[in-house]
């Protein structure tokens, strides 16, 4: 079975910092490329970025760009997104999702999702 489970969402300022971690099993993790996604209350789901297998190739929205990082650890199963200089705006729930999406968020109907992390951003 398939599973993602994210954590290390929380409080943070604005201009903060926070690493959310995405722990995977059930499939073969470094054949597998991994997604970010968040969604906003009251908006809809929005790409953060995508790291690829190996973990030498990542993109991110332009909105994250310089700002945001995924790195990842195959070895333990795990992918991260080092969120940096966070702004109020940046308050969502954030998904890591199993496969390659560019550019785009998947619906939930497509590929695995985990249950989310939250992140808020307040003084």
């Amino acid at each position: 079975e398939v599973q993602l489970v994210e954590s290390g969402g929380g409080l943070a300022q604005p201009g903060g910092s926070l690493t959310l971690s995405c722990a995977a099993s059930g499939f073969t993790f470094a054949s597998i490329s991994i997604t970010w996604v968040r969604q906003a209350p009251g908006k809809a789901l929005e790409w953060v970025g995508v790291i690829n297998p190996h973990g030498d190739r990542t993109s991110y929205a332009d909105s994250v760009q310089g700002r945001f990082t995924i790195p990842r650890d195959n070895y333990q199963n795990t992918v991260y997104l080092q969120l940096n200089s966070l702004k109020t705006e940046e308050t969502a729930m954030y998904y890591c999702v199993k496969g390659y999406f560019y550019n785009y968020a998947p619906s939930k109907a497509e590929g695995d999702w985990g249950q989310g992390t939250q992140v808020t951003v307040s003084s």
